[in-house]
């Protein structure tokens, strides 16, 4: 049903308006019926924009990469970052990923974008390792898993390092849990060959997927970056949970037996960054040392070495 006021209305945009609200009553259910809501279609039509200038917005280059560090908790040193992408859309203003990532995997824009961003990820990573030799940085990539099913991720970063430079061990995969979860096959063999050229594999959000340690022994996985919901309960500051400490302390020390290294995402205060190195996490990511920033920023915090 739509309701609209007789003056000013046109016959055509009611009959888009009823033709809208006739396909959400088909996709709610049988038997109901749906009155048409103007944020509701403001936001389909935002999200088919969107979807439709993906590609070409990766053509016009319209995204920038931000970057977050990952610091030492245990001497506050920038061991990496991460790079973090934002589309710089002519119509919405800047976009963080939330907004398009998910699209972009639905349309298989995920690719040249994820290539786009590897790429320039690594030029910059080579700078910062020219500039500062003795202080070698790691930059973490998020890998998207219809970039390992939809194209030749071996080949794409074999050939990117060869073209910027970049030494392999400097470069982080991020993948998140779901996606490496039951891997075989073209995966696996993918990650695996990624492991012997020398790049490092993490697992994104650790802990919010099927939480299953077995697939941990098979997987050329280096890094697990504990999901920010563990660190969460590390904020009470007057009546902490302990059990909150008790899992996180548990999955370190399962993750340093196997070999593994330890990122907690979403750090927010020193209390949590103290509490965090004290029961064995070796690197901290948020808030607290920094929002994501442009890349000119990383150098400063390279010369500190600290919080910001």
């Amino acid at each position: 049903m739509v309701e609209r006021p007789a003056a000013g209305t046109h016959a055509t945009e009611l009959m888009q308006a009823a033709d809208t609200t006739l396909y959400w009553a088909k996709a709610d259910g049988k038997a109901r019926w749906t009155l048409f809501d103007p944020e509701r279609n403001a936001h389909r039509m935002t999200r088919q924009t969107l979807s439709n200038t993906l590609r070409p917005a990766v053509e016009r280059e319209e995204f920038d990469l931000q970057y977050q560090p990952l610091v030492g908790l245990g001497d506050g040193v920038v061991r990496g970052v991460e790079a973090l992408v934002r589309w710089r859309h002519p119509q919405f203003g800047t976009l963080a990923p939330n907004r398009f990532i998910g699209l972009a995997e639905e349309t298989g824009a995920i690719v040249p974008l994820g290539r786009w961003v590897l790429a320039t990820a690594c030029r910059q990573a080579r700078r910062w390792q020219l500039d500062h030799p003795d202080e070698p940085l790691v930059v973490s990539v998020n890998v998207a898993v219809r970039q390992v099913w939809d194209s030749d991720l071996v080949a794409d970063v074999a050939g990117i390092l060869a073209e910027t430079g970049l030494p392999a061990s400097l470069l982080q995969l991020e993948l998140t849990e779901s996606a490496v979860m039951g891997s075989a096959g073209r995966p696996l063999q993918q990650l695996q060959a990624l492991s012997d050229m020398g790049v490092a594999i993490a697992i994104d959000d650790f802990g919010t997927g099927y939480s299953n340690l077995a697939y941990l022994s098979r997987l050329p996985v280096s890094t697990l970056k504990l999901d920010g919901s563990f660190v969460h309960g590390f904020r009470a500051e007057e009546h902490p949970n302990p059990a909150d400490e008790t899992i996180v302390e548990a999955l370190v020390q399962l993750a340093h037996r196997l070999g593994l290294t330890v990122t907690a995402e979403c750090v927010e205060s020193a209390e949590q960054a103290e509490r965090l190195g004290r029961i064995g996490c070796d690197t901290g990511q948020g808030w607290f040392y920094s929002r994501p920033v442009p890349a000119d920023r990383i150098s400063a915090l390279l010369s500190t070495g600290v919080r910001p």
